[in-house]
């Protein structure tokens, strides 16, 4: 009896102080409270200010180094990085925590942003962004009909849709979650063949409404192309909790 009374208790997770110090020095950037440009206290200072180990700063500078967040200059010390795309895809991966994320919501932010982003490309889509999506499709095609892995085809079909909307900061959004979900189709094995040719056709039915610049339409495709992989991840995440 006692010792099924401990599947009721949750793992006590560690949080290093670095990590901590990337939290707050992330909340001073979103907020505003520290702008691009703007130099940050030594690791003297902030080790002193957070009660904290000056290689616990300093592990977390590097790794907002890393992202691209911030930027250390010989002579002036530590600053914030104008936050272009890089930086952000870096930011938003530290604040979603990419790698402990489940399925569930991966899923979830995939279908927000591929929605907007049919209906933008369809908006804004050229005729370079037609012949790159065509591409795509016809590649994906191939891998099918010979019976191949398809999934990156798949995804790269939708990258270049992202593209198409001439929005970096949405392409980079999309450029976070791709790589877990890549590893996530692959490790549920979500598609099987019949899966794939109905694909296939919708995703033949999305890039004609976005060559048709009928962003509603391509929208709304988008949805229902995304209909059955939502259910799948919604049953997933039920069935693990």
């Amino acid at each position: 009896m006692g010792d099924a009374v401990l599947d009721n208790f949750e793992e006590i997770v560690y949080t290093k102080p670095s990590d901590i110090i990337i939290n707050q020095i992330k909340n001073l950037i979103i907020t505003g409270q520290l702008k691009p440009g703007e130099k940050l206290p030594s690791e003297r200072k902030l080790s002193e200010k957070l009660s904290v180990s000056r290689s616990a700063v300093r592990d977390a500078i590097k790794k907002l180094e890393f992202y691209g967040i911030l930027k250390t200059h010989p002579q002036s010390g530590t600053v914030v990085a104008g936050i272009g795309p890089t930086a952000l895809q870096g930011l938003i991966s530290e604040i979603l925590d990419i790698d402990g994320s489940d399925f569930k919501s991966l899923v979830e932010t995939r279908v927000i942003l591929e929605i907007n982003s049919a209906r933008l490309a369809a908006e804004r889509r050229t005729e370079d962004n037609i012949l790159k999506i065509s591409s795509a499709l016809d590649k994906y095609h191939s891998k099918l009909i010979t019976g191949q892995q398809t999934v990156e085809e798949d995804l790269m079909f939708h990258l270049e849709i992202a593209e198409a909307t001439h929005n970096s900061v949405l392409k980079s959004l999309m450029m976070v979650i791709i790589p877990d979900i890549i590893s996530n189709f692959i490790k549920y094995d979500v598609c099987g063949a019949d899966e794939k040719i109905k694909r296939f056709h919708e995703h033949s039915a999305i890039l004609n409404y976005i060559q048709n610049k009928e962003p509603e339409k391509a929208g709304l495709a988008m949805k229902k192309h995304l209909k059955d992989i939502k259910e799948f991840s919604i049953k997933n995440h039920l069935t693990k909790t």
